[in-house]
């Protein structure tokens, strides 16, 4: 092969190299920069849009201050049947539910011994009622025949005695006549109050002592709430003030109104009675537990719902939406109330018009994007239809 040639084939295999050289690093140039603006687009927040729902408007209002409370529902009547003499139960019919009257006689305790002292006693009341009209004959005697002067005046007072001894032994005897008739009467269990039963705590036949307790009545016609408040509540309670309470299951909360305070607080637990007269209403029971709050007074204020209010940092905080992007603010919340049925706090210092992310926005870094469109534009919205 001549020189020339091999030069000629030399410089192919050089440009070869180079022109494969060059788009290497052109290709290696296009990937960097397709990297690059990878890493910018990743780094580059995108915006959140948030519907109406996501946001709230603070403005001024009418804050209804209120004290929460939990209670039970309490007959404002209710007694319970006690034993008042030892022996056995008889005639116990009504349980659990069934209604009575008031007098009407619902049990007795084996009466035997109580007759028999009842008889004894009406037979010594008459053993001394015949002593006396005898003392008294005899005293009657005596008076005429001192007057004649057959007798002496000492004889006269003897027989005088002898008719005071006569009618205080009538006296004691009638005394102890209505203590029987009493104990007779104490075998007999009758209703206190009009009620339903609530509870059978003895048996028919069953013998039972003194004060052992037979029956419980109430009467739920009446029914009270009682609460039980911290101590804090106790300045701001008052006799007369208005409350919202409601019953697990019930459709929808009721009226009621503080009708007596506790003077006193509990021992051990601190807390305040307060109870709450309640309308009468169908299928109330008593032991019922509810929950309420009693209405103390207003307030205006600006203020925002207390949903919205976060506590994830060590100071609570707002987010807010302000030049198309989230800032935290913190703040310090002040007096709670409702609005409408919605719990609300109020926030000094925040202006009216602020617009404030409710719970349902989610926590969102100070700085992201966000805007607000309406519900029927969101991609999500219009998908669900």
């Amino acid at each position: 092969m001549t020189s020339w040639k091999r030069w000629a084939l030399l410089g192919l295999l050089t440009l070869a190299l180079a022109l494969g050289l060059v788009r290497a690093l052109d290709k290696r140039q296009q990937q960097q920069q397709t990297a690059r603006q990878l890493a910018a687009s990743s780094r580059a927040p995108s915006v959140i849009d948030l519907s109406e729902q996501d946001l709230f408007r603070a403005e001024s209002v009418e804050l209804m201050r209120s004290l929460p409370f939990t209670g039970t529902l309490r007959a404002v009547h209710s007694a319970t049947l006690k034993a008042r003499v030892a022996g056995e139960l008889s005639g116990l019919s009504v349980r659990e539910g069934d209604h009575v009257r008031a007098g009407q006689l619902l049990a007795q305790v084996d009466a035997t011994e109580a007759r028999a002292r009842l008889a004894q006693a009406e037979q010594q009341v008459h053993a001394n009622r015949a002593q006396l009209a005898i003392a008294q004959r005899q005293q009657d005697n005596n008076q005429a025949l001192v007057r004649q002067g057959f007798i002496s005046s000492t004889a006269a007072q003897t027989a005088e005695l002898n008719l005071e001894t006569a009618r205080a032994n009538l006296q004691a005897t009638q005394s102890l006549l209505e203590i029987a008739r009493k104990a007779l009467a104490d075998t007999e269990l009758r209703a206190p109050i009009s009620g339903q039963v609530a509870a059978r705590l003895a048996q028919d036949g069953e013998r039972v002592p003194v004060d052992a307790r037979v029956l419980e009545i109430v009467d739920t016609r009446v029914l009270e709430i009682e609460a039980a408040l911290p101590p804090a509540d106790a300045l701001e309670l008052r006799v007369g003030q208005p409350a919202d309470w409601s019953v697990e299951g019930m459709g929808q909360s009721s009226r009621a109104r503080v009708a007596r305070i506790n003077p006193a607080l509990q021992t051990g637990s601190r807390s305040l009675l307060t109870y709450l007269s309640v309308p009468a209403q169908a299928g109330l029971r008593q032991g019922l537990f509810v929950q309420g709050q009693i209405e103390v007074g207003h307030a205006r204020a600006v203020a925002v719902p207390l949903s919205a209010l976060r506590s994830d940092q060590p100071q609570p905080y707002l987010q807010l939406l302000q030049d198309g992007q989230v800032v935290h603010r913190k703040v310090v919340p002040g007096q709670p109330g409702q609005v409408s049925g919605e719990a609300m706090v109020a926030i000094d210092g925040l202006v009216p018009g602020t617009l404030v992310l409710r719970a349902s926005a989610g926590a969102l870094a100070a700085g992201t994007p966000v805007r607000a469109v309406p519900s029927a534009a969101r991609p999500d919205a219009a998908a669900t239809r």
